[in-house]
């Protein structure tokens, strides 16, 4: 979770909401990493989550990532998870809960649904704290800058 909170905070430094991700491999060292780049990008589907898993298929040379871990700072959104399940990851490990946003443990629940293809061991509240306090403060400043340009 270091790293993951590591990369949140190079997101968060760049003006990406801050979540960062990683897989980690059987043997338990990091074969991909990346943060999110929705703004840098201009994709809203460029999610820490899904750069990471695609980096790690492309190092791989493999289209699916059975036996891995995804490590991440913040609870994988509904279309994180469902590309998670289509990767065949063996866990994902996250800290802050997103009740409006998460999709394994909150909305949509993607692994709870009996047409899921595959459910993932989820281990959830890492270094819960350290995530949440590093979101709130993004989305403080966001706020207060956005504010500045109010009439």
């Amino acid at each position: 979770m270091d790293v993951a909170l590591h990369l949140a905070k190079r997101a968060f430094d760049a003006g990406e909401v801050p979540v960062g991700a990683l897989i980690l491999s059987p043997e338990r060292y990091i074969v991909a990493q990346a943060f999110n780049q929705m703004e840098q990008l201009q994709n809203p589907t460029a999610h820490a989550e899904l750069l990471a898993l695609a980096q790690a298929c492309k190092k791989l040379n493999q289209k699916r990532l059975v036996g891995y871990t995804l490590v991440v700072n913040l609870e994988p959104c509904p279309m994180c998870a469902a590309a998670a399940m289509h990767y065949r990851v063996d866990r994902i490990v996250f800290g802050a809960y997103d009740s409006k946003g998460g999709g394994t443990e909150h909305g949509a629940c993607v692994f709870s649904h009996r047409q899921s293809l595959h459910r993932p061991e989820i281990i959830g509240g890492v270094r819960e704290q350290e995530s949440q306090n590093l979101i709130k403060k993004f989305f403080q400043k966001v706020r207060t800058t956005s504010c500045q340009f109010l009439p």
